[in-house]
């Protein structure tokens, strides 16, 4: 590809991809290893595709170090399916029925929300004016009799994640990682339940990895939908029913590039490295930038912020946006909720892609010196 007409996508998701995991994927598109036929054709029962799958969870298990008594599924339906699967799946595993949750952002609160359908949901800390921040653990009231405790560990909309694993004692914890899977190191053993949508960090929309600790399974509600009883899916190793081929046929290959790339290790280490050039520009521009996050809580996927004060000069931004648009560089708008601009910088997104933007963000600043 010309360098002139390289794009940088910065898209929340679906999201860029590595390059050599799109080459590969075309040159297996048509042919897929001498089979005569794609991938996108290819029957789920077959043993060529059940490799393709077992490949995808084994190379999973390393990235993570997953232990033995945990499951790996893949399901369809986004991380919204599983706002829903959570509590079908272990709102039952206590008999009070009701379960905590920690709302952070958008996401974390349409889960609460979704599953007020099937449970009595108890919010651990009061409703936040402003999703700016992480409230302090220690101020949270934890119900005893609550089922498991739920959290997102990143929120795309606002940019606020977790550094931290809460600390919740024997109770079960779920997680919803879609926007920071495997950006850096987990230990899977202190959750119940980890799920993550593919299209941000590994891979194409279509696919949705669920970690699930094999004493939970079992306990789904009678209401719950076939295709979203984890102990079904375990039991027929993600092939219930056809799943998304494709979409796992990819994550796996992306998968392979984060392992020949260092693993989630060296994917934290560039993703403090990239955010941190963001972030520093917005700090240093005399509130030219600002980011609404407090920086305790700052994302390092989703960076947003506002151009001319912490509202925003709408003029100011759809100029930003434009420009940026004639650089080569997209998907900068901000979620039509909050608006503004959001650069999300997932493992695919490069180092140069990274200093593109902040070389555009400095001499976009220095054509506006009133507004500094």
């Amino acid at each position: 590809m010309d360098a002139k007409k390289h794009v940088a996508n910065f898209g929340a998701g679906p999201a860029k991809l590595p390059r050599s995991v799109l080459l590969e994927a075309q040159k297996e598109l048509v042919d897929y290893k001498g089979l005569g036929i794609s991938v996108l054709e290819m029957s789920h029962r077959t043993s060529d595709f059940s490799k393709i799958i077992k490949t995808a969870e084994n190379c999973l298990r390393e990235l993570l170090n997953i232990p033995g008594n945990y499951k790996v599924i893949f399901l369809q339906g986004g991380g919204s399916g599983q706002f829903s699967g959570i509590p079908l799946n272990l709102i039952g595993l206590k008999e009070a029925r009701c379960a905590d949750y920690v709302v952070t952002g958008a996401w974390s609160a349409k889960a609460a929300k979704e599953a007020e359908k099937y449970a009595k949901v108890n919010l651990v800390h009061p409703k936040l004016s402003s999703y700016t921040k992480i409230p302090d653990p220690s101020t949270w009231n934890l119900n005893p009799d609550a089922s498991y405790i739920y959290y997102c560990a990143n929120e795309t909309v606002h940019g606020v994640e977790f550094d931290f694993v809460p600390d919740v004692g024997k109770a079960v914890l779920v997680c919803d990682m879609s926007s920071n899977f495997l950006s850096r190191p987990v230990d899977v053993s202190k959750f119940g339940v980890i799920f993550a949508g593919a299209q941000k960090n590994v891979g194409c929309a279509g696919v949705t990895v669920v970690i699930v600790r094999e004493d939970l399974l079992g306990f789904a509600l009678k209401e719950c939908p076939i295709v979203l009883d984890y102990k079904v899916q375990v039991e027929n190793s993600s092939l219930y029913n056809t799943p998304p081929c494709y979409s796992i046929y990819i994550m796996g290959l992306v998968l392979e590039w984060i392992k020949n790339n260092g693993g989630a290790m060296a994917m934290d280490k560039f993703s403090q490295i990239k955010s941190q050039m963001i972030y520093d520009i917005i700090d240093k521009s005399n509130g030219f930038y600002v980011c609404p996050v407090e920086k305790k809580s700052r994302s390092r996927m989703n960076v947003p912020f506002r151009i001319g004060s912490i509202k925003g000069d709408e003029a100011l931004e759809k100029e930003f946006l434009d420009k940026a648009v004639e650089n080569n560089m997209i998907s900068l708008k901000g979620h039509r909720s909050v608006g503004g601009i959001r650069a999300s910088l997932y493992n695919a997104v490069t180092m140069e892609d990274v200093e593109k933007l902040a070389m555009f963000m400095k001499s976009f600043m220095k054509m506006h010196p009133k507004q500094t």
